[in-house]
């Protein structure tokens, strides 16, 4: 009964669909008459300078790239991370000429009477065409396991490194990611890759397998080109803590091999649940926890586990001066779990959710409005006493000192001297559960004054003493008696000499 009103209507519009088949528009990379031809949209970015408009990019965009066609994502600006370049799509000939395009006033012309046919086949063919849907829609559901979460469905898809969808007129065919990071870091402000770039990445990324999950989401392993990639999925109701950590990989300058590799940020809604991405560079190995759980170190690996995170720390700490200069940055969160170990042996510094930027020029602390909180088993003293002086930046400082200091002692137990080597703990395990409150570690930490338990070899070799007296530095109970991260990293460096490593 729905077949007649829709073949009616093919009848009725099909002069319609054949003049949008030949959409013209205009093509800076196209050598005929620098224009061509669609069937979809015509395409422009723009790029605002002052109060003038400058065209980034013009072409044509298919049909079949239109990705939901109400609304594509390659049409729509992101109202998240805005850099200054904005996409536009129009549907008239050449429309795409300036970048100050604005649909031209179509003729006043009257619309006779719809017939009753035509009323007929208005009404039936979209009943027709949604019930087709519904059907469809509870096949892919049934059949693929499509859940709420949509990480899923993704993982099902078959990686394809000549995926035609893979390809954008942003990023050249063959353009690896370390080109992208060059190209941004030697002639870019230093604050990341642009808005379209971003959102290109994270939007042709295949979902490999989910590696961990946390409070705020889950991390999943996935492709691009090719290449690997870390991507942190936050739920909705994460939303801060996914725009912070955005913002804060973004400061201008703080791109250093000691601290995770930030590549995108992304939100994808698909008008039913929406997903919030983090795209950062992939570590096979894991995070410091995964990877002293699973190996031993030696003295070698050991140092540079330690002056690598340290050397990551020290570049968040501090601030950089100058037209495209850095804030000093503060932690607030870091721990064996917060920190991946790199292929070579190295460590940088993952999640800064929580980190605080401090403006020196108005003397302000930059607190993130978000319910989390830093982890209890790694917080400093003046943390679980509540006597830290939250207007401060320089007590953010000496807290991150206090955890870094617990990292060691982490390190340091993994590191074989005679033969001999601890299991991997936690610190603390012997003294509080292993999901302790802030009364268990108040009571530990403060009113009884403890730190994690010692071996006694350490105090038999001369590396993993010097290590000891380090951590006991570290942890200090007065803020001001623990060691700056500049002078923990010259103790290490004299290590490294004394010891003739190879860093």
């Amino acid at each position: 009964m729905g077949v007649l009103p829709c073949l009616l209507l093919v009848l009725l519009f099909g002069t319609r669909i054949e003049e949008n088949a030949a959409l013209q528009c205009h093509c800076d990379r196209c050598s005929a008459n620098s224009s061509c031809t669609t069937d979809g949209v015509c395409f422009v970015a723009v790029r605002r300078s002052g109060s003038q408009l400058i065209t980034e990019g013009r072409q044509c965009v298919p049909e079949v790239e239109l990705i939901p066609r109400d609304r594509p994502f390659i049409c729509a600006p992101s109202s998240k991370l805005d850099t200054g370049v904005y996409p536009t799509c129009c549907s008239w000939d050449f429309c795409n000429k300036e970048p100050n395009i604005g649909p031209p006033t179509p003729p006043t012309k009257s619309t006779p009477p719809m017939g009753p046919v035509a009323l007929a086949a208005v009404i039936a063919c979209p009943v027709c065409v949604l019930c087709l849907l519904l059907v469809l829609a509870f096949y892919v559901c049934h059949h693929r396991g499509l859940g709420a979460g949509g990480a899923g469905a993704l993982h099902h898809r078959v990686p394809n490194e000549e995926d035609p969808s893979m390809d954008h007129p942003f990023i050249t065919v063959g353009t690896t990611l370390k080109d992208l990071i060059y190209d941004m870091t030697t002639s870019g402000s230093g604050s990341g890759l642009p808005l379209l770039v971003q959102r290109t990445i994270a939007r042709t990324i295949i979902l490999q397998e989910s590696i961990g999950k946390g409070r705020f989401g889950e991390v999943w392993r996935g492709k691009w080109r090719g290449e690997e990639v870390a991507v942190k999925i936050f739920s909705s109701r994460e939303e801060r803590s996914w725009f912070r950590e955005a913002e804060i990989y973004q400061t201008v300058m703080l791109r250093h091999e000691n601290i995770l590799g930030f590549i995108a940020a992304d939100n994808k809604d698909n008008g039913t649940w929406t997903q919030l991405w983090l795209v950062s560079d992939y570590h096979e190995h894991g995070s410091l926890f995964d990877y002293l759980n699973r190996y031993t170190v030696t003295v070698e690996g050991m140092i540079k586990l330690s002056l690598s995170t340290a050397s990551g720390l020290a570049h968040l700490h501090m601030e950089i001066v100058g037209t495209q200069g850095k804030p000093a940055i503060a932690h607030r969160d870091l721990k064996s779990k917060n920190i991946l170990v790199k292929k070579n042996g190295t460590c940088c510094i993952a999640d800064l959710g929580l980190a605080v930027k401090y403006n020196s020029d108005t003397n302000e602390v930059d607190i993130p409005l978000s319910t989390r909180v830093g982890t209890r088993r790694y917080m400093a003293p003046e943390v679980l006493d509540e006597s830290l002086n939250k207007n401060h930046f320089q007590a953010y400082i000496m807290a991150d000192i206090y955890s870094y200091g617990l990292v060691v002692w982490e390190m340091t137990r993994r590191c074989i001297s005679g033969g001999i080597v601890e299991d991997y703990q936690l610190p603390y395990y012997d003294m509080v559960p292993s999901d302790p409150s802030y009364e268990d570690m108040l009571e530990m930490v403060c009113v009884k004054g403890l730190r994690p338990t010692v071996s006694n070899r350490w105090n038999s070799d001369e590396c993993l003493r010097a290590m000891l007296k380090l951590m006991s530095e570290c942890w200090a109970h007065n803020p001001a008696s623990r060691l700056t991260i500049l002078r923990v990293k010259k103790t290490l460096a004299k290590m490294v000499e004394s010891q003739d490593i190879k860093i």
